[in-house]
């Protein structure tokens, strides 16, 4: 099953994400189970981020959001987690 992990960074939060980004980048890398990621962006700044991820259960996304480097960081405002379906692409 897919999973849509959406966050909402915290205003003002910019300098957060740019410090902890290499270690995102690693985080998404390493645990195998992403499937797209990206950053939301506002006027070509970074806001948020959505990140798919695949998995037998909410439960699996639900750990990989928690273990993120950003949100370890406190970077998130919001983090949605929801069954996702591909549909094209």
């Amino acid at each position: 099953m897919l999973f849509a992990i959406i966050c909402k960074d915290k205003a003002g939060a910019l300098q957060t994400r740019l410090d902890n980004r290499e270690k995102h980048l690693a985080y998404l890398a390493e645990t195998g189970i992403v499937q797209i990621a990206g950053p939301f962006l506002e006027d070509g700044r970074m806001t948020g981020s959505m990140v798919v991820v695949e998995g037998d259960s909410i439960e699996v996304a639900k750990d990989w959001a928690a273990n993120d480097p950003y949100a370890k960081a406190g970077l998130f405002e919001d983090v949605r987690i929801t069954e996702w379906k591909k549909v094209v692409g």
